[in-house]
């Protein structure tokens, strides 16, 4: 098609934040439209921030965008460098905020479209708020970014998830034991919720309820009375609970590990501490599955390739008519832009009145409470 009159010329993208099935789709729906449709050149920019950093880019031709559409993780890479907290010697940080500045006018950049989660939202806006024009789209597998109804990512993270309760489901009742998956979410529960609506489990653990071990064996004691002898329960990394499981969760930091192991080892100990009153309490056999990166793999589903490439398409248009300073919100049918300033810093959580949350109580999925 012909060339539509456009305010950019030049657009710069990257990907931030943890990576996640459809970002080469997104990237590539924003590339062929800004090639295709306003004529702009495409540049893209290496491993987040630290790319622009760094002026570490590359000129993306066709080329470069075939096969996109469905392979997974990010032909860009990506990383959680912040602007304006980049790593220096001696464990401290630089503001780098200039270098990004500096960057993005050398190479002619009219508009920079940023990929990513609650993160590259925040990051963005300090970008905006340092003069450059930014858009943004929504990316993440916890489905926990502000103003948007849905973040691409989401949907292939619930498959995977519901796939391994489908696959524990017969090894479960093979063994009459109660299993335990964990699931990503540190500050909502989308991702673990719709799993088990999706996947049937007995019990789903996630942040916005916390947990009491009493409720939990009691709606396991009753499936045991109807002569179900298994169970499946769904926990949140983010799962908390007022008694001992909660307090033992924040002392995992005082162990003597290395950083990014007692990350790991804090994101599940709720589960861990969780198997061992379950067993106690009923004698049966738990055992723990954690999916990990895992859920953050392989490639997009349908549905996240289509709304990566709406996205995309939808983030040149906007960039086409001089629309800058927003991420681009999924509202209903339609998908619309919202400043940058009502995004940046929120979470989106379930709320308790949620349909979702009614339709587990009404099922009897018990959420802990």
């Amino acid at each position: 098609m012909p060339y539509q009159p456009s305010q950019v010329k030049t657009i710069g993208i990257l990907t931030s934040g943890g990576d996640c099935p459809g970002l080469n789709a997104a990237i590539r729906g924003v590339a062929k439209a800004a090639r295709d449709a306003f004529g702009a050149e495409v540049i893209g920019v290496l491993n987040g921030f630290t790319g622009l950093i760094e002026n570490r880019i590359v000129h993306m031709s066709d080329r470069d965008l075939i096969g996109l559409l469905t392979s997974g993780g990010t032909v860009l890479g990506t990383s959680r460098i912040k602007p304006n907290k980049y790593p220096a010697q001696n464990g401290t940080f630089r503001d780098m905020t200039g270098a990004c500045v500096e960057t993005y006018r050398r190479l002619g950049i009219d508009c920079l479209v940023c990929i990513g989660g609650g993160g590259t939202q925040k990051n963005a806006l300090h970008l905006k708020q340092a003069g450059l024009n930014i858009v943004t789209l929504p990316k993440t597998i916890d489905n926990d970014v502000a103003e948007t109804d849905v973040t691409f990512g989401y949907d292939s993270a619930m498959t995977i998830a519901t796939e391994a309760i489908d696959r524990l489901h017969t090894t479960a009742s093979s063994h009459h034991r109660i299993m335990l998956v964990d699931i990503m979410g540190n500050n909502a529960g989308w991702l673990a919720l719709g799993a088990s609506l999706a996947g049937g489990a007995d019990v789903c653990l996630i942040p916005e309820i916390p947990f009491h071990i009493d409720s939990i064996v009691a709606a396991l004691e009753h499936r045991r009375s109807r002569g179900r002898r298994f169970s499946l329960v769904s926990v949140a990394e983010g799962a908390i609970t007022l008694d001992s499981v909660g307090k033992k969760k924040q002392k995992i930091h005082t162990k003597k590990v290395s950083k990014s192991l007692a990350h790991e080892e804090g994101r599940h100990l709720a589960s861990r501490e969780l198997a061992v009153m379950l067993e106690d309490r009923l004698e049966m056999e738990t055992r723990i599955t954690t999916l990990g990166y895992i859920q953050r793999g392989g490639i997009p589903t349908p549905t996240d390739r289509i709304l990566a490439t709406q996205l995309g398409v939808k983030a040149a248009r906007l960039m086409a008519d001089g629309t800058f300073g927003v991420m681009i919100g999924v509202k209903g049918d339609h998908l619309e832009p919202v400043a940058l300033e009502q995004v940046a810093g929120k979470k989106k959580t379930i709320p308790l009145d949620h349909a979702m949350i009614q339709t587990a109580r009404l099922i009897g999925l018990n959420l802990g409470d």
